[in-house]
């Protein structure tokens, strides 16, 4: 299994990057660190808006021109999926409690949200209301999802504590969905976004955010 080819490797603007999403021309970042999540400009790499999340931002996805924020929350760690405006910050009486109180990275499809359990190593298919319209189970641990045409791609691994880490897809189709490990990612990945020609993805323990691609 080839190696993925690794095209930017950037500092994040707060320690320890979580999460990630891609909305419209920004990448977003939220720090388990800070707890907040802030808008990057890809190319000049500034931080043009921040907000404080009501937790721990632990999974990010885009909803259309909005975004949604899994958060862990109180000195529990409850586990809640907030609405956030990318112009207001965070919709406060907007809230879907994840399934298991657990969860951590997040994804949307254009129609439904997607919730990883990582230990379990399942995938559950929310509606926008949080009602469970499937369960997935994965071959790995989950530690990043997107969405890219219609496909689901992951970062995956088998133990975290390693630098063994894949970047596998999930094809869907008229039988039971397809999952291959389709390339070797060598760090400790958390997170992972698309902005339409690469995907994203965080090298927390090293404060950095990395560009890359599969290699053809």
């Amino acid at each position: 299994m080839q190696t993925i080819d690794e095209l930017q490797r950037l500092t994040s603007p707060a320690p320890q990057p979580q999460s990630l999403a891609w909305q419209g021309s920004t990448l977003w970042m939220g720090s388990r660190a800070t707890r907040l999540i802030y808008a990057l400009n890809p190319t000049t790499w500034q931080v043009s808006r921040q907000f404080t999340a009501p937790g721990t931002p632990w999974g990010m996805t885009a909803v259309g021109p909005e975004l949604r924020v899994l958060c862990g929350e109180t000195a529990s760690d409850h586990r809640i999926i907030r609405r956030c405006l990318p112009d207001q910050g965070f919709d406060l009486h907007s809230l879907i409690p994840c399934p298991d109180d657990t969860g951590s990275q997040l994804g949307y499809d254009g129609q439904n949200l997607h919730v990883s359990q990582w230990y379990p190593k399942k995938i559950l298919t929310l509606d926008l209301a949080g009602n469970i319209m499937r369960t997935l189970a994965l071959p790995h641990g989950i530690c990043g999802q997107v969405f890219v045409d219609r496909a689901l791609y992951l970062v995956t691994t088998d133990a975290e504590e390693t630098d063994e880490y894949w970047l596998t897809k999930v094809t869907f189709g008229a039988g039971p969905p397809e999952i291959a490990d389709i390339a070797r990612i060598p760090f400790a990945a958390r997170a992972l976004a698309h902005d339409g020609t690469r995907f994203w993805t965080n090298h927390r323990e090293q404060n950095q955010i990395v560009a890359f691609n599969p290699r053809s």
